[in-house]
């Protein structure tokens, strides 16, 4: 039987301005020709578009507010999920899975299945979808996001940030809730990640947009990122 992996694809690595069609092109090449091995859940961040939307009602009065600014993240992943889907030359006409069973359902069909968020949770981004389903399949979590790993500082505004090559599911459990939650944040998991990670030990890794790191890690070879783990 073929191994599911889980992957969180950040939405800033599929739209940092524009659609990144050279970076997409690779991942698409790299998940294909691992598919006589593995089937892959590609679960979609909201990135820059959920972030625009949600700082548009920022500063108005609404009730709910919170509540909103979350439903427009999960519909952004859910757009940049099914323009995924279009990428990869599948139709998805039937619609974006939208609970856990479902994703198990089309993965009998399909190798590669991409989801944004899926069900509403409070203080959640789609890194905790990703948790969760690493969690649901028994399987490893990989994050590709828009830097190379995990650094002790945002080296893009901190040019001493550290780079973490590895770290505790505890030690990272601590960063991650170091800071408040706030719909579209912008950290390399949420704080709902961390904590199912760290209680179900699921091993995490983090790498940037060099699809290559995804086979090296596959075959258990050494590769450019973080890992999380014992």
């Amino acid at each position: 039987m073929k191994k599911v992996v889980v992957l969180s694809l950040g939405g800033s690595t599929i739209v940092p301005d524009g659609i990144d069609v050279k970076f997409l092109r690779k991942l698409r090449e790299v998940l294909k020709r691992n598919t006589k091995t593995h089937k892959f859940v590609v679960v979609c961040g909201g990135g820059s578009t959920a972030r625009k939307y949600i700082a548009g009602i920022e500063k108005e009065k609404i009730a709910k507010k919170r509540f909103f600014q979350s439903l427009l993240g999960i519909a952004a992943t859910r757009l940049n999920a099914r323009f995924m889907t279009y990428f990869f030359g599948r139709d998805a006409n039937k619609g974006i899975p939208h609970d856990m069973e479902e994703v198990k359902n089309l993965l009998r069909l399909h190798d590669i299945i991409f989801c944004g968020a899926l069900r509403y949770a409070k203080n959640e981004t789609s890194d905790g979808t990703t948790a969760k389903l690493a969690r649901f399949f028994g399987t490893i979590f990989i994050n590709i996001t828009n830097i190379k790993g995990l650094y002790d500082k945002n080296p893009f505004t901190n040019k001493n940030a550290k780079f973490i090559p590895r770290i505790s599911w505890k030690e990272f459990y601590k960063m991650a809730t170091s800071r408040e939650f706030k719909p579209g944040q912008h950290f390399i998991l949420d704080q709902s990640a961390a904590r199912i990670i760290k209680k179900y030990k699921i091993p995490t890794y983090i790498i940037g947009k060099d699809p290559k790191q995804i086979e090296n890690i596959l075959n258990g070879k050494k590769f450019v990122g973080t890992i999380i783990a014992d």
